[in-house]
């Protein structure tokens, strides 16, 4: 299933590819974590055009994990406030060494908590 292999490339890198929309060409790399079996990102940086902002226009889109590539639909979960804590520990414990450490502390603050997005592959 594309979902499995996708959740397992997730928990066992660090840097995952990500297009927000259909207007960019190239991927962006960011940190994803998975909670529940369900994949997460949070936006660090605060651009109006950062592809968090261009989720929220238009929520299609794709993931690439390795020489793989999904198509996602992103959205802002309605179950937000009962898994800040899950994403954030996950956060926390994937993103815990060297460089990453300041990053990790980082994005567990309110500002990047309230831009945490879901991603859902489409099967």
């Amino acid at each position: 299933m594309n979902k499995d292999t996708a959740l397992d490339y997730i928990q066992n890198n660090t840097i995952i590819g990500i297009k927000a929309g259909n207007q960019r060409p190239e991927f962006l790399e960011i940190w994803m974590v998975v909670v529940q079996n369900r994949i997460f990102a949070r936006s660090w940086g605060l651009a109006r055009r950062s592809w968090y902002n261009t989720f929220l226009e238009n929520s299609a889109g794709e993931i690439l994990c390795g020489e793989t590539t999904y198509a996602i639909k992103a959205l802002v979960p309605e179950d937000i406030s009962d898994l800040t804590e899950e994403i954030n520990q996950a956060y926390l414990t994937k993103y815990n060494t060297g460089h990453n450490i300041k990053y990790s502390q980082g994005i567990v603050q309110e500002k990047h908590i309230a831009r945490t997005m879901e991603f859902i592959i489409w099967d």
